[in-house]
């Protein structure tokens, strides 16, 4: 699959955004690099919104640099600064490597799956 705005690239990362009581669910597939930070920063972006609470969905995400990794602590602490909060649900593999090894884990929220991480 190749994505025309890209130069014909293959899409590295896509984003489904869907609201669940009030929450918005970011799922995303692919891989998290340099290259597609803008893709999840943009998706991350709340300008506006009182209290946004902001879960992102990780099962499929198969690859994260620590381009992602600072773009979902920016995130963490600008949803904090509004009121709100940011969730990680059901990383794997890598993803999940980087996050423990990083010690992520230990500033965002981060739920074994979604169900959890959509509950209090």
């Amino acid at each position: 699959m190749t994505d025309a705005e890209n130069g014909g690239q293959p899409v590295r990362l896509t984003v489904a955004t869907s609201t669940t009581e009030g929450i918005r669910v970011l799922t995303l597939a692919g891989e998290i690099d340099h290259h597609t930070g803008d893709t999840l920063r943009g998706a991350l972006d709340t300008s506006g919104t009182p209290h946004p609470r902001i879960v992102v969905d990780l099962r499929q995400v198969t690859f994260m640099d620590s381009s992602g990794i600072n773009i979902l602590i920016a995130a963490h602490h600008a949803l904090h600064e509004a009121g709100g909060w940011l969730r990680l649900a059901a990383p794997t593999g890598a993803p999940l490597r980087t996050i423990t090894i990083l010690g992520v884990d230990a500033v965002i929220d981060c739920r074994a799956t979604l169900h959890q991480a959509l509950t209090d």
